[in-house]
């Protein structure tokens, strides 16, 4: 059966301002629309697929999976979210795993997690960070514009500028239980943490969490983030890119973090689906170290290409989570590229942010390039 667009009134409510483009098919990097037209995907979906569109082991896993169960609940055990986590605790070196639906839930879960197991309600985050739409977890988000239709919002929450070691030590005292960063701050405009930062923030006594929502999965070209920058967190919240494209989310609780959420404190519906976690399985095994390389290879590559172009004033960013900063509206950037059928994302007023798959190759980072110059000479 086709599903097509039925004309009339919208029906989706617009908390979206979508592109006149709908996409129907995609394969590796490329996405084609329902009129035909070839995109190379360097917005991956929001850094969401990991091994490009239609990657024949997660799509092998989940076929395999619809076949045998689609859903069991959580009153029982599946083989699928055992599988998940003992993996996502290998790569991790001993935790305990939360299966949920997205990177958003993953941080509610840390917030209860943390306020359990401290005693304390309060939240050091930073200005610029997101960590998603729900109540809780917009709450720590320090976006004003995203956050100020919906207040009042869960009070306790501090923000300090990324990289302030001062403000961050200031920002601590016993009413907090918990501090929250993105190791690259994604829809904040691409701006890594420096490993002094993190260190410090570790050395805090609040639990440390690592939002790798956006960096983790090889994104950056490690399994975590964190393990290129000298910190081992109590916490990390995980999705994007975990099934490659299908809905999941994780928050992972170190063995050594102190014990808080017990049964009946927290749950979730669909959390480790036997579908989802099948695909992320197959995920978590092939990001080996040859993909890992890859992601190193092409990264170098996108950034040397992208600070040789004119109208981009530095770049930033670790593997394949890199953003340009341009002299021009980078909507206008992101819209141009589409025209030329190049999908990239915007990541704030001037920074024009590439997260295509990890298993990109070097004629299509050439390729993205060579559009990148087009549109930015064009704006």
């Amino acid at each position: 059966m086709t599903v097509t667009a039925v004309d009339g009134p919208e029906r989706l409510l617009p908390t979206y301002a979508r592109a006149g483009v709908t996409l129907v098919r995609g394969e590796g990097s490329k996405v084609w629309d329902a009129d035909g037209r070839e995109y190379l995907d360097f917005g991956g979906g929001i850094a969401v697929v990991s091994l490009g569109h239609c990657h024949p082991a997660p799509l092998a896993a989940a076929q395999e999976q619809l076949s045998r169960l689609w859903h069991a609940s959580n009153l029982y055990r599946s083989e699928p979210a055992e599988a998940l986590a003992t993996a996502l605790s290998e790569r991790f070196g001993g935790a305990r795993a939360f299966l949920c639906n997205s990177g958003t839930e993953a941080v509610e879960a840390a917030l209860k997690h943390a306020r359990k197991a401290t005693g304390r309600p309060g939240v050091v985050a930073l200005e610029g960070g997101f960590h998603g739409r729900t109540l809780g977890a917009l709450s720590a988000t320090g976006q004003p514009a995203k956050r100020e239709a919906f207040v009042p919002l869960v009070p306790g929450m501090r923000f300090v500028p990324p990289n302030d070691v001062d403000a961050l030590r200031r920002a601590v005292d016993d009413e907090v239980g918990l501090i929250l960063l993105e190791p690259i701050l994604g829809e904040g405009g691409v701006i890594p943490l420096d490993p002094t930062f993190l260190a410090a923030a570790a050395d805090l006594p609040p639990l440390l969490c690592l939002d790798e929502v956006q960096t983790g999965i090889g994104r950056t070209g490690t399994f975590f983030a964190f393990e290129q920058l000298g910190v081992r967190p109590d916490l990390v919240t995980l999705a994007k890119g975990l099934a490659n494209g299908l809905p999941i989310g994780a928050l992972l609780v170190s063995d050594e973090a102190p014990a808080g959420l017990v049964a009946g404190d927290h749950g979730s519906t669909f959390g480790g689906n036997p579908v989802s976690c099948s695909a992320a399985c197959a995920v978590v095994d092939a990001v080996d170290e040859e993909l890992l390389g890859n992601v190193r290879t092409q990264g170098a590559a996108l950034i040397d290409g992208l600070a040789a172009l004119p109208h981009v004033r530095h770049v930033r960013g670790r593997g394949l989570l890199l953003g340009a900063v341009v002299d021009t509206p980078s909507s206008a950037v992101v819209a141009a590229c589409r025209e030329r059928g190049l999908l990239v994302l915007g990541a704030g007023d001037d920074v024009v942010r590439l997260a295509p798959p990890l298993t990109v190759g070097a004629a299509e980072v050439e390729a993205a390039l060579a559009v990148i110059a087009d549109a930015l000479a064009s704006c």
